[in-house]
């Protein structure tokens, strides 16, 4: 099996505190990487680094691992311009804007739908992102829900059904028989075509009896919870999610002490979505709070085409670290380690002996030129399972 060495690089950090500087980035200063396959089988500094097929020069580049982007909503159709454009213009933003999501979704066929999702894959991978998440959520039909699924299942292996994302449309005098829907019918054509089952738990979507009846049959099936949670309220979503053992709680906007207690001391990885808040101005989450309190903390880009129209996770780490008071550091391991951790993998989201080899070259000499230059396009290579794919 060919072996590949990328060396001499400036700052390497492989979110493995065994290594390196023994920070929970563990930092390796001129540093290597050696790849044999689709796994990572050496680091340390350059000078130690084995021989190897081939050799690449970083020059005094920074190597960070690839993000991973553990909420994104990118099986849709259409967009939603005149809603941001009103939302700029003073409108409050809702959760009932995404009915017009649906019915484009609805109207798209599935070739349409595969090729939306794979322009957007293709541009977050330009930006370092080599593992994603997405979700259905934008067809609330047993059909619509079930091919959303089958489409995002051609792209990633991290699939969610979402068909408790609103109450659908067809169901609007009748929330409980969409629910019955949700957990019944539809849920058995969407459940072999997903991971992990999903809900909006929020004022306009779910209340809390009912996305504990929504998770909990999806967990019977086989799929385990995550919760949009606590985004424009406050609201039960986050004690549910530590109740049901959820991989995430995702949004975490509004936080009692309780909650910030229950997520630092379960397993619960609070997911903060920055580009959500950024693109409806809202409050910003507390990282600060969260992460003093203990918690694990994932940044996620939650692309779609209402609250949060961006597949950079380079932006969203620059918002955390300017608005929601986290640190360089912080931000960059939650965009890789706490992402791979939203979605319960270890082979993900580090640069360590056995890991997957996912790395992003910078052209910048550290990771915190991510929030140092916002804006500017630093990515200037990629690899995902040990392929240069950028």
């Amino acid at each position: 099996m060919t072996t590949t060495a990328v060396t001499h690089i400036a700052s390497l950090v492989t979110n493995d505190p065994s290594l390196g500087n023994g920070t929970p980035l563990g930092l390796i200063q001129d540093a290597a990487v050696v790849i044999e396959g689709d796994r990572i089988v050496w680091t340390g500094e350059s000078s130690k680094a084995p021989a190897t097929d081939n050799v690449l020069d970083a020059a005094g580049r920074a190597v960070i691992p690839g993000f991973v982007d553990s909420h994104s909503h990118l099986v849709f159709a259409g967009d939603r311009t005149q809603e941001f454009n009103a939302r700029m213009s003073g409108q409050p933003y809702r959760a009932g804007g995404i009915r017009t999501t649906v019915a484009a979704t609805r109207a798209a066929t599935d070739e349409e739908l595969s090729a939306n999702v794979a322009r957007y894959l293709a541009e977050a991978l330009r930006q370092g992102t080599t593992t994603f998440e997405t979700k259905s959520g934008y067809g609330l039909t047993v059909e619509d829900e079930a091919r959303a699924l089958r489409v995002a299942g051609r792209h990633t292996d991290e699939v969610t059904y979402l068909g408790a994302h609103i109450v659908s449309p067809d169901y609007a005098d009748d929330p409980a028989g969409y629910v019955d829907l949700v957990t019944g019918p539809m849920l058995e054509a969407c459940a072999p075509h997903a991971r992990w089952i999903d809900v909006f738990c929020e004022q306009g979507a779910f209340d809390g009896d009912q996305a504990r009846a929504i998770l909990t049959a999806g967990r019977a099936k086989g799929l385990h919870p995550r919760i949009h949670a606590n985004q424009l309220s406050y609201g039960p979503g986050v004690q549910l999610a530590v109740e049901l053992d959820a991989a995430s709680a995702d949004h975490c906007t509004h936080l009692t002490d309780a909650d910030v207690d229950a997520l630092g001391q379960g397993d619960t990885v609070a997911t903060l979505l920055p580009g959500a808040e950024f693109s409806t101005r809202a409050t910003w989450p507390d990282a600060r709070r969260l992460l003093d309190a203990g918690a694990t903390v994932a940044l996620s880009t939650d692309c779609n085409p209402g609250s949060s129209f961006t597949s950079s996770v380079p932006f969203c780490i620059a918002l955390a670290v300017r608005d929601m008071g986290m640190t360089p550091d912080e931000a960059i391991w939650s965009a890789t380690t706490g992402g791979a951790a939203a979605l319960r993998r270890t082979d993900i989201g580090r640069i360590t002996p056995g890991a997957r080899a996912d790395l992003v070259l910078l052209d910048a000499p550290s990771h915190v030129h991510l929030a140092y230059r916002p804006g500017v396009p630093l990515v200037s290579a990629v690899w995902r399972s040990g392929q240069r794919v950028v």
